[in-house]
């Protein structure tokens, strides 16, 4: 398994090794891949997409507390983290850039939310504590590929380690996540929190953070068993029914991730997705979620090449900037700081800044 993308054994890695690979070497292929993708949409980008992006970027600063998070009630752990990368995607980083003290504050209030067992979040104030748990890996990956500071790249180096070994033990025997633990939840699983974990993991994977290749193995079939004959994706391996065009996006954006383009699976799924989600229009929200649904497929999309993905954009990023409130925030379903995240994540994506979104 030495050539899986998400092989790699914590015995084979040191720690010097770990720091050496999330110093140097992430933080490199995220400017070389990141090149083109830059100077490919910088060449074709509206002015109105960027004093939106510009002004919900600022409402997020401004919006943040002193402490790190964003106020809000529901999901504390995962709005910072979605937020944070929101802010992360602009350029900035937690030492460099108009945003580096708000990514930097954001990263500080996560890492505090590291609990004992690798857990990111809090089970006592959070009833799906595994979507926290998700992003925070993804959003502390992405700040640790840019960190300079060493003894703040072994705290990270740390929680990140404890928190993938955390997403393996939460793991279902089915090969999915829940809202909470395996070992909580009484083994319920679902598609939309497994899709956060996996992206979590190839988060930390991309970052040198070791990932047991057999936890996104167990994950990529788990998807494989909910996908229905018209290639789209069911709520849950227990709950099978009618294909989610939602969870069916989100599950592609993270087979992607692993690294699975090829397989027998991912062409009845591109199609699925795309014949009930790339025309954007108001019906499209009869299904629930719209922000959720897009930001994953829009990765899907932009994955596709700039052919496709240019016009989809066109569409996508008018309807966003459209919607946006006099203040700078977008809202909708959960809250301000979520709907806001997402969106500017997305306004954002050929921009080429996170490397978890790359091509």
């Amino acid at each position: 398994m030495a050539d899986h993308p998400f092989s790699a054994s914590p015995a084979k890695l040191s720690r010097r090794r770990l720091l050496t690979l999330a110093a140097s070497g992430a933080a490199a292929a995220a400017v070389s891949a990141g090149a083109t993708q830059r100077a490919y949409s910088a060449a074709r980008r509206d002015p109105r997409w960027v004093e939106a992006t510009n002004k919900g970027l600022e409402w997020l600063s401004r919006t943040q507390s002193s402490r790190g998070q964003w106020n809000t009630q529901m999901y504390p752990t995962a709005m910072a983290a979605l937020a944070g990368t929101a802010l992360i995607a602009s350029g900035s980083t937690t030492t460099q850039g108009p945003y580096a003290q708000d990514i930097a504050r954001a990263a500080d209030y996560i890492i505090s939310k590291s609990r004992q067992n690798g857990l990111i979040g809090d089970p006592q104030s959070d009833s799906r504590y595994t979507y926290g748990h998700g992003f925070a890996m993804l959003f502390l990956s992405q700040v640790l590929g840019e960190e300079g500071l060493i003894d703040r790249r072994e705290e990270l180096v740390e929680v990140l380690t404890k928190a993938v070994e955390f997403s393996g033990n939460a793991q279902t025997p089915a090969g999915g996540w829940g809202y909470v633990s395996a070992r909580d939840g009484n083994n319920f699983d679902e598609g939309s929190t497994t899709i956060t974990q996996v992206q979590g993991l190839r988060g930390c994977r991309n970052a040198g953070i070791p990932v047991p290749a057999e936890i996104i193995d167990r994950a990529k079939e788990y998807i494989y068993v909910c996908k229905n004959p018209d290639g789209g994706i069911s709520y849950s391996s227990r709950q099978r029914g009618s294909s989610r065009p939602a969870i069916t996006a989100a599950a592609l954006a993270a087979l992607y991730n692993a690294g699975d383009y090829d397989s027998e699976h991912v062409p009845e799924m591109w199609q699925y997705a795309k014949e009930n989600l790339h025309d954007i229009h108001d019906a499209a929200r009869s299904f629930g979620h719209w922000h959720y649904t897009y930001l994953y497929y829009s990765q899907v999309v932009y994955r596709q090449g700039n052919e496709l993905w240019g016009d989809f954009r066109n569409k996508l990023y008018d309807r966003i900037v459209g919607e946006q409130k006099p203040d700078g925030n977008w809202d909708g379903q959960i809250h301000p700081v979520y709907i806001t995240a997402c969106n500017l994540i997305m306004l954002q994506l050929d921009r080429g800044f996170l490397p978890i979104y790359q091509r």
